[in-house]
């Protein structure tokens, strides 16, 4: 089993989704061969700055900053849930590209999937940037991936073009957002599901 994940390291619902996807594998998959494939999808590509993201939301949605903090409560409290510990009073938004390169980069090493949960959690619980070059390296050397190697990644334009491609073809499997989740490139499912929807889709594929 192939499961496509189309996400956004900027997208909280994603790591939710993550954790989610995650146990309903470890409930269905033994005896099974399961693969989970990245693919990007950047909820803001045409961004160039780095911006607070409650000043984001207010600006995108024209809300208030309490209702901003309040819908950011909210999330945290579910995050909580899946064992997640989401700090996101001082998260940043900027564009996400070098970020999916690198991910992309990193299935060729195996380490894509490693790279994806370092990421999520320097973002969503450490309230740390992962937009610049720097940024991304202080993540990719902790977890042990070549600086070297991840510099000369970074300084390319390597992978770009499979970003594009990833995002012309969730549009066009109908995602206008994520997380999106295609299994064996038949069955769609779109949103942070509760795992039981997995868990019932995976026992239907199994049957």
């Amino acid at each position: 089993m192939i499961i496509d994940v189309w996400s956004d390291i900027v997208c909280p619902w994603c790591f939710i989704g993550r954790r989610r996807l995650q146990k309903a594998i470890a409930n269905h998959g033994s005896g099974h061969e399961v693969t989970v494939r990245h693919r990007a999808f950047q909820l803001q590509p045409d961004i160039s700055e780095v911006v607070p993201t409650a000043e984001h939301l207010a600006k995108k949605y024209r809300l208030e900053p309490a209702k901003v903090a309040e819908m950011q409560a909210n999330v945290c409290s579910i995050a909580d849930g899946e064992g997640l510990c989401y700090n996101l009073e001082n998260t940043l938004s900027g564009n996400t590209a070098d970020a999916h390169r690198l991910i992309l980069w990193a299935e060729t090493i195996g380490r894509d999937d490693d790279l994806l949960e370092a990421l999520y959690s320097a973002y969503f619980e450490k309230s740390k940037p992962v937009f610049s070059h720097e940024d991304l390296l202080m993540i990719t050397d902790d977890i042990g991936i070549n600086h070297q190697a991840t510099l000369a990644l970074l300084e390319s334009d390597e992978y770009m073009d499979r970003v594009r491609e990833d995002q012309a073809l969730a549009s066009s499997l109908g995602a206008n957002g994520v997380p999106f989740y295609v299994i064996d490139m038949k069955f769609a499912i779109s949103g942070a599901q509760p795992q039981e929807h997995f868990d019932q889709i995976f026992a239907q594929i199994h049957a």
